[in-house]
């Protein structure tokens, strides 16, 4: 799966919170300063030359549907980016965020809580 770009990553939590749409529905959702709508076409069609979204013709116009999940793209984005910066080591991501004092002793007592409930289930 190739890496989006933040224009890209925008639209796509666009799409993906309304379910697929078309473009101008997405610019309306896209934080101010909205691109144009030509460079928001455009990034569009990279998302859907990727295989992120599948446009589908109504009338003079195109809607465009998700192909991939929001979860699925996360899980994947952070596995990437666990990798790449932090030698695929999930202890180490968080031991940089509790040296770098971004997470709290009582937020880890609660993921630890967590991964233990879950290994209960």
């Amino acid at each position: 799966m190739e890496r989006l770009t933040q224009p890209e990553e925008e639209a796509m939590r666009a799409f993906w919170q309304l379910k697929g749409g078309f473009i101008k529905e997405v610019l309306e959702l896209l934080p101010e300063p909205r691109p144009p709508y030509t460079t928001l076409a455009s990034t569009v069609r990279n998302l859907e030359r990727k295989g992120y979204l599948q446009g589908e013709k109504l009338g003079n116009t195109f809607r465009f549907t998700p192909l991939i999940a929001a979860e699925e793209y996360r899980k994947r984005f952070m596995s990437t980016f666990v990798g790449d910066y932090f030698r695929n080591s999930y202890k180490e991501l968080v031991s940089f965020f509790a040296k770098d004092q971004k997470i709290s002793a009582e937020e880890l007592k609660e993921i630890v809580r967590m991964i233990e409930k879950g290994q209960e289930e």
